[in-house]
């Protein structure tokens, strides 16, 4: 059971990374990116197939972040003239484009047989029955080190230009902002992200194929920033925990109910999982936690 608990909080991890990334890029900038997971391919990929060409863990680390960063700066400069909704559906096609290169490019991905044996950072310091353990804990210093790193980002003056351009990009250009680089900048530090979470992926469990970066990756995000709270990464963690709580709570649903049958059960696991989510909504509307303002003191009525 401890090992069922690691691993839960291991997929909560990068699942809190996702949402980082999806944070800053829709919450904070208001870039809409349904193409999440296919990013997340680009990371976990490039990471396997440099460990497997035998580059150590951290470089191929430090490459699937450059790499996805710089692809997501790309694709957000392909929208320059196009309105902002028409990013949505270019970055949806970008999944799509991704997850056909990776199942017909066998020479490179190893197609739909995915890669396998991917090998794992400081497995041979640390020891196969202790790493478990040990990625837990590296995943849990790498999301507090994201947080603190974004949160002063959303805390900075680039954040408050970034709100100013999700609020109004007009009004933004007028005060004198470049929104361009402001949005590929935003998309470039969410990709970056994204490509951690993709490296953590592929190091985690060893084996990677294309159906693993599917759509439903794209959606589990979004429900966790849309429960935590648009813009706030500190509802963002209480938001990934609760949706992983729905996700993975209910598949011990038969359990408590053996007079189901197998179908019965998981139509109803997925009845629990919308209610649960519309219940946040309808009570927490705004989400769990509201996203940082900024705020001066209260002048003092110095007239008599």
């Amino acid at each position: 059971m401890t090992g069922y608990f690691v691993a839960i909080l291991t997929f909560v991890s990068l699942a809190v990374l996702l949402g980082f990334a999806l944070n800053i890029q829709w919450g904070q900038a208001g870039m809409i990116n349904f193409g999440l997971a296919g990013f997340y391919g680009v990371g976990a990929y490039t990471a396997a197939i440099l460990s497997k060409q035998g580059v150590d863990g951290v470089s191929a680390t430090v490459a699937a972040i450059v790499t996805t960063a710089a692809i997501s700066a790309l694709v957000s400069l392909a929208t320059i003239k196009l309105r902002e909704d028409y990013l949505a559906i270019t970055t949806l096609a970008f999944s799509e484009s991704v997850r056909l290169v990776l199942m017909n490019e066998t020479w490179l991905t190893g197609g739909t047989n995915g890669i396998r044996d991917i090998p794992r950072p400081f497995v041979d310091l640390v020891g196969g029955e202790r790493y478990e353990l040990f990625f837990l804990a590296a995943c849990i210093v790498l999301v507090a080190a994201v947080y603190f790193l974004l949160d002063s980002v959303i805390r900075s003056p680039f954040g408050r230009a970034l709100r100013a351009v999700r609020e109004d990009d007009v009004v933004a250009a007028t005060l004198g902002k470049d929104v361009l680089a402001l949005r590929v900048k935003a998309f470039a530090i969410g990709g970056a992200v994204i490509g951690l979470a993709g490296a953590l992926h592929a190091f985690y469990f060893t084996y990677i194929d294309p159906g693993e970066f599917a759509g439903f990756v794209t959606v589990y995000a979004f429900m966790s920033v849309i429960v935590g709270g648009k813009g706030s990464n500190r509802g963002l963690v209480m938001g990934a925990c609760t949706v992983m709580i729905l996700l993975e709570g209910t598949r011990f649903l038969k359990d408590f109910v053996p007079f189901f049958t197998a179908q019965q059960a998981a139509s109803l696991r997925l009845i629990m999982i919308g209610t649960g989510l519309i219940l946040v909504l309808i009570f927490r509307p705004s989400g769990l936690s509201s996203e940082y303002r900024l705020s001066s003191p209260k002048t003092a009525d110095t007239t008599s």
